[in-house]
């Protein structure tokens, strides 16, 4: 158990490590890890299950930083856990040209950087992709080999963007309730004060669209384990609000707009390490403080070993089934399916030829086990729902077809999170968009 000495000292290593980086740079957004840092630490300390010597276990928890300009909360997160290519003197070149420390995440840059996050709402919707995936996939697998959470950091930009209400209103639909959103509920935008452009009741929302909300100190680290904790018991989505300053610890701009999007400046960044007593340089984590958090990044060790051995134990044909998905690979009789069914073009109509994709579909789908169709309400219109796919439920994920409903940009947030997680291939269609298919993950650029 960490003590709340040591827990600050841990928080406030992730601030000065955000606050030094943005100044270096002379760009970035310092407030919202200096405000999430309390959160986090809870979080990647206590709960988030993850392995930095193997950062793609494919039953570890997912973290989605959707609030991607708060960047440096996730950089410092990777460095202070152990990530091997996330190093201090990444941590000094954020911001810079060709750095994998970019502005915003962007996913391939680094291990632990699940997805990129720069339009706001855009990671709350691949959230609920990844937890679509987790329950899909655990449905044939079981929970033997697939039983973990995903877990979103939001700000109240990520909750104005339209693409958040169709997510979430999904999410709530299809009860996953393996999926927790964590709200830095700071009350600050860029141009001030959130009131001066929104007054939305948060949860009467959330509460409308199936989910389970609850409200804690983002300071306080006991409050902020017991909603994870009630979270994880939920049979729903659960919103935990957290109640957080933005810039926290910084003395003369903690909880104003000045601190959403530019440097503290020198002078401020002194006046903060003599407020929370931290006497290091810029760049440099006490030694104690970085073993702590090392020694957190193999908190998961055993259960990606247990995991290892279950996967290791499971009939031959499972095991190479779930290992071929997650590797990316194609089934051995894909490219025979396929030629054949190129050899044998149908015969010419007004109906093959608007609607051909059908009679493709029809191919990939019975030898492709891990597609997962959908459309945006427009199921007879596209086509794209096939012999072998039969309709997912919120109470029954043993199907192969989501019935997206309309929401065209939400379906498209969730099918790229659904291609992230790995095991699965999502495709959906859509009028103006037509069909999109989502490619594998193994396929994403590096």
């Amino acid at each position: 158990m960490i003590s709340p000495e040591k827990h600050n000292r841990m928080a406030n290593a992730i601030r000065f490590l955000a606050m030094d980086a943005v100044e270096k740079a002379n760009s970035g957004h310092p407030g919202m890890p200096m405000g999430c840092a309390d959160v986090a630490t809870v979080l990647f300390t206590r709960y988030l299950n993850f392995d930095p010597k193997n950062p793609l276990w494919p039953d570890r928890d997912r973290f989605v930083l959707s609030a991607g300009h708060g960047s440096m909360l996730l950089y410092a997160l990777l460095y202070l856990t152990g990530y091997e290519d996330m190093t201090i003197e990444d941590i000094k070149q954020f911001r810079q040209m060709g750095a994998k420390t970019a502005g915003h995440p962007e996913y391939g840059h680094a291990s632990g950087i699940e997805t990129t996050t720069g339009p706001l709402g855009q990671g709350i919707a691949n959230a609920v992709g990844m937890a679509i995936a987790e329950k899909k996939l655990a449905s044939e697998f079981g929970a033997e080999l697939m039983n973990h959470h995903t877990y979103a950091l939001v700000g109240d930009g990520c909750l104005m963007e339209g693409i958040s209400q169709e997510a979430i209103s999904l999410a709530g639909h299809l009860k996953l309730n393996k999926l927790i959103v964590l709200w830095d509920d700071n009350g600050i935008s860029i141009d001030g004060a959130i009131s001066l452009a929104d007054s939305t009741d948060q949860h009467a929302r959330f509460k409308a669209s199936g989910w389970n909300t609850l409200s804690v100190d983002g300071h306080d680290p006991e409050a902020i384990a017991a909603a994870i904790e009630t979270a994880k018991t939920s049979d729903k989505p659960t919103l935990i609000a957290c109640k957080t300053v933005i810039g926290f610890g910084s003395p003369n701009k903690a909880g104003t707009h000045k601190v959403h999007g530019s440097p503290l400046g020198a002078d401020e960044i002194v006046a903060t390490r003599k407020a929370l007593g931290w006497a290091e340089e810029a760049f440099v984590v006490p030694a104690d403080v970085l073993d702590t958090w090392r020694l957190a990044g193999l908190r998961s060790t055993k259960i990606r070993k247990d995991w290892e051995t279950r996967l290791a134990a499971s009939p031959a044909e499972t095991k190479a089934e779930f290992t071929r998905r997650f590797a990316g690979d194609l089934p051995g009789n894909f490219a025979t399916a396929i030629d054949g069914y190129k050899k044998k073009p149908p015969k010419p109509s007004r109906r093959f030829a608007t609607r051909a994709s059908e009679d493709a579909l029809e191919v990939i789908n019975g030898v492709l086990t891990e597609t997962l169709g959908g459309s945006a309400d427009l199921t007879g219109s596209n086509n794209t729902k096939t012999s072998q796919t039969k309709s997912i439920t919120p109470n029954d994920f043993s199907g192969r077809y989501i019935h997206y409903g309309i929401r065209e940009h939400g379906m498209a947030g969730a099918m790229n999170g659904i291609a992230l997680h790995g095991g699965l291939i999502p495709y959906a269609g859509g009028f103006m968009s037509s069909r999109t298919i989502a490619v594998r993950r193994s396929a994403l650029p590096p």
